[in-house]
């Protein structure tokens, strides 16, 4: 299985889209920090403003790209890339009340920028295409009114894909997954798989010759046709159990196989899909993976479970090493060094090393709030950015200055 580059316009040192240029959480950046001082690297800058969001910021053409509830409003906003002060704010949205209130009632989705456009998803099911330049609206649609899609509990959390002409999108419900024309928004698919959205983001892959798209819906991994979302496969018997619906961190692929894993006592599996049900090769219930994700660095899996950060082998599932020093939170690799950003506050430093636990630093966030920390840090252009509801941090990691 091969990964496809899907920003293929971007810097490499960007990162345009929800987990960077490949949607993999690994950066291709070098010269950054080894290890950090005591009380963590320099703040750079520091925005505020921005409104109730877990968004995790999109990174390219200078500037920083994010999403917030201010007031009554969802707005799409973005900032100067090397100074933090705010360029463009345009409200999308009118503030829904969601099922649940657990984190807030803001944005979840991350921007998605190819080119001179942006396209993003609100928390109740707008998609939008805005113009980069200024957030002008050239097209919109939505996932319930226009597709028949079902908001999840906790609102809409995907974060859109761009794949050559075709922007993908996961409404749930009758057609769970539909293609737009990134142009127009026009259709160009609906496919017949029928499931809910849960609060995962697509991705694209060469699944056995045939090019895929694979997300995690409420009830289990599917693998689509990119040529008109018919189903291909599917993993929906985990451990020979089932998936809640609440499913967040995206799937992992090589090599033909599929590492998916979710927590509320589940944990994670290696598959290997074909037709119909996908064969599963090994269960872990260990990798209790929530919101944060997991990094694939080498034959090794990266993520946390259980409050602690592990190291598993890819193709085996055999732990190497976990620790609990990082905590629970969400992941991003840069340079051979993990960036782990606790959900309650600690940003920690840890090398990519499969044979032991090695710590580079760890510092407590300042101007904390008192909701979770769910939006995954990002690495650009020598910078660590940390997003935490209304305020976005911009710490220089560079080496060597």
């Amino acid at each position: 299985m091969v990964a496809l580059g899907v920003v293929s316009a971007a810097l490499a040192a960007d990162w345009p889209q929800f987990r960077g240029p490949e949607r993999t959480g690994l950066s291709k950046e070098t010269g950054l920090l080894k290890a950090w001082p005591d009380g963590g690297p320099k703040l750079a800058w520091k925005a505020t403003g921005l409104g109730e969001s877990h968004t995790t910021v999109s990174i390219a053409k200078g500037k920083v790209f994010g999403m917030g509830l201010v007031g009554e409003d969802e707005k799409v906003w973005a900032l100067d890339e090397k100074t933090g002060k705010q360029l463009w704010s345009v409200k999308i949205a009118n503030k829904i009340e969601l099922q649940a209130r657990q984190g807030g009632y803001g944005s979840r989705a991350t921007p998605t920028v190819e080119g001179d456009f942006l396209y993003t998803i609100g928390v109740a099911g707008d998609v939008l295409c805005m113009k980069v330049s200024d957030g002008s609206i050239v097209w919109r649609k939505h996932l319930v009114t226009d597709f028949g899609g079902q908001v999840p509990v906790w609102g809409y959390s995907e974060s859109p894909l761009v794949d050559g002409n075709k922007l993908i999108v996961t409404p749930g419900g009758q057609s769970a997954m539909v293609a737009l024309n990134k142009t127009t928004g026009a259709t160009i698919w609906k496919s017949p798989l029928r499931n809910r959205a849960s609060y995962s983001s697509a991705q694209t892959a060469i699944v056995n010759g045939q090019k895929q798209y694979i997300q995690f819906l409420a009830t289990g991994v599917f693998g689509v046709s990119a040529t008109d979302g018919a189903p291909v496969w599917n993993y929906t018997n985990p451990g020979g159990g089932e998936w809640r619906d609440i499913n967040c961190s995206m799937p992992l692929y090589r090599d033909g196989m599929v590492f998916a894993a979710t927590a509320y006592q589940k944990g994670g599996g290696l598959v290997k899909p074909g037709a119909g049900a996908a064969q599963e090769q090994y269960f872990l219930r260990e990798m209790q993976n929530h919101h944060g994700g997991m990094v694939l660095v080498g034959d090794y899996i990266y993520g946390t479970g259980n409050n602690s950060l592990m190291c598993v082998e890819f193709k085996t599932g055999k732990i190497v090493w976990e620790s609990r020093a990082p905590g629970k939170g969400s992941i991003t690799y840069a340079d051979g060094l993990l960036y782990v950003r606790n959900e309650r506050g600690p940003v920690t430093l840890v090398e990519a090393n499969p044979k032991e636990y090695v710590q580079r630093g760890q510092f407590e966030q300042p101007d904390r709030t008192r909701e979770p920390a769910w939006a995954y840090p990002v690495v650009a252009n020598g910078k660590l950015y940390i997003h935490d509801m209304d305020t976005l941090l911009c710490y220089d990691i560079k080496g060597g200055r």
